[in-house]
């Protein structure tokens, strides 16, 4: 019973956080993999090769607009 629970949890906790992903216009770079349905190391390949919008405002974390990665 407890399992059951602990599951149920997990997938209503996986659902909130896609939706404040969905919500958000800038997402980070972990929000982006999510949203893009793919790893972090490769969407850090995209931006190295610039296939792909992103901005660096302060030189370190990665952020990517949501409507351009919808294009």
């Amino acid at each position: 019973m407890e399992d059951k629970i602990l599951k149920k949890l997990f997938e209503l906790e996986t659902l909130i956080n896609n939706q404040e992903v969905l919500l958000k216009q800038v997402l980070n770079l972990n929000e982006a993999a999510k949203y893009l349905d793919i790893s972090k190391s490769h969407l850090y390949k995209l931006t190295s090769r610039k296939e792909i919008p992103f901005y660096c405002p302060q030189g370190k974390r990665l952020y990517f607009k949501k409507d351009e990665l919808d294009q």
